[in-house]
């Protein structure tokens, strides 16, 4: 099973790069980049699951209609890509509904489906389940099943799931690992997919039976400006690899058949799946 999801939010959607949220002052690019998505998509004919920020449907609602045009599944990425580490439960379950409803309102469809900003989610605040579970979200895919600057339940299956909140079930679609040495590597997404070599991106693609890749439309943008406020790692981090990252994005979606959440969820058989319940997470 190879699943293909996207983030949808600008190059500049991200509290710890931009913490004022003034972001009408910044050169807005997420048209170029998510037609640049959609037209590869389309070429292939696969669907995917698109994870968007509320703030994007507030404020370029047709990125979201075009989205939904093409027949992809819409989830919810926030509102305004805050991460989850610094909200309270009563203020991450504000952020959440209000992103999921200018979503529904702008495409005219039901959001079952949310994406945690950064992978924000740990042991410390898995609260946030619980949230999404009572909001009515059906899908998830904010686990990252390893170490993460940002968040990371490494205790957590790389395997989808059932996860047993106290609100009713989630169906769990984490981040998939790939091994080399001994070692667990995140290699199907973001930076990790623009730096692996392509033989080995093909290899671990081919042989895993569970692969969820998931890309933003600033990974293919290598003109996208600089933030000058960032540590000259963090800069490193989201430069390397742009220049040819949309022709490796194009050439995997070609060789390997993708498909979003929906379709996933009905290929599964979920009684062979792990159960996890919230409150054994380690």
């Amino acid at each position: 099973m190879k699943i293909i999801t996207f983030d949808i939010e600008d190059w500049y959607n991200h509290d710890d790069y931009s913490r004022d949220f003034a972001w009408e002052k910044h050169e807005v690019r997420i048209y170029e980049g998510t037609e640049k998505i959609l037209s590869a998509m389309a070429e292939r004919g696969l669907k995917g699951t698109f994870f968007c920020v509320g703030w994007i449907a507030e404020h370029h609602p047709q990125v979201i209609k075009d989205i939904a045009a093409a027949g992809h599944h819409l989830g919810c990425h926030s509102y305004q890509h805050e991460l989850a580490t610094r909200f309270t439960p009563q203020e991450f379950k504000g952020d959440t509904y209000k992103a999921k409803c200018l979503i529904e309102d702008v495409a005219g469809t039901e959001v079952n489906a949310f994406r945690v900003p950064s992978f924000s989610i740990t042991k410390d605040n898995l609260w946030a389940f619980d949230v999404l579970a009572e909001l009515g979200f059906k899908y998830d895919s904010s686990v990252f099943p390893s170490t993460h600057e940002f968040g990371g339940i490494p205790s957590y299956p790389a395997e989808p799931s059932i996860l047993r909140t106290h609100n009713g079930d989630l169906k769990e679609f984490p981040i998939c690992l790939g091994k080399l040495l001994g070692r667990e590597f995140v290699y199907s997404g973001g930076g990790y997919f623009r730096v692996m070599p392509y033989p080995l991106l093909r290899k671990w693609t081919a042989n895993d039976p569970y692969v969820l890749s998931y890309f933003h439309p600033s990974d293919f943008d290598p003109g996208q400006p600089q933030m000058p406020q960032l540590s000259r790692m963090r800069q490193f981090k989201n430069r390397v690899g742009l220049k040819g990252a949309y022709e490796k994005y194009k050439k995997y979606i070609n060789e390997f058949s993708f498909i979003d959440l929906r379709e996933a969820d009905r290929q599964m058989d979920w009684t062979t799946c792990p159960v996890i319940e919230i409150d054994k997470i380690k």
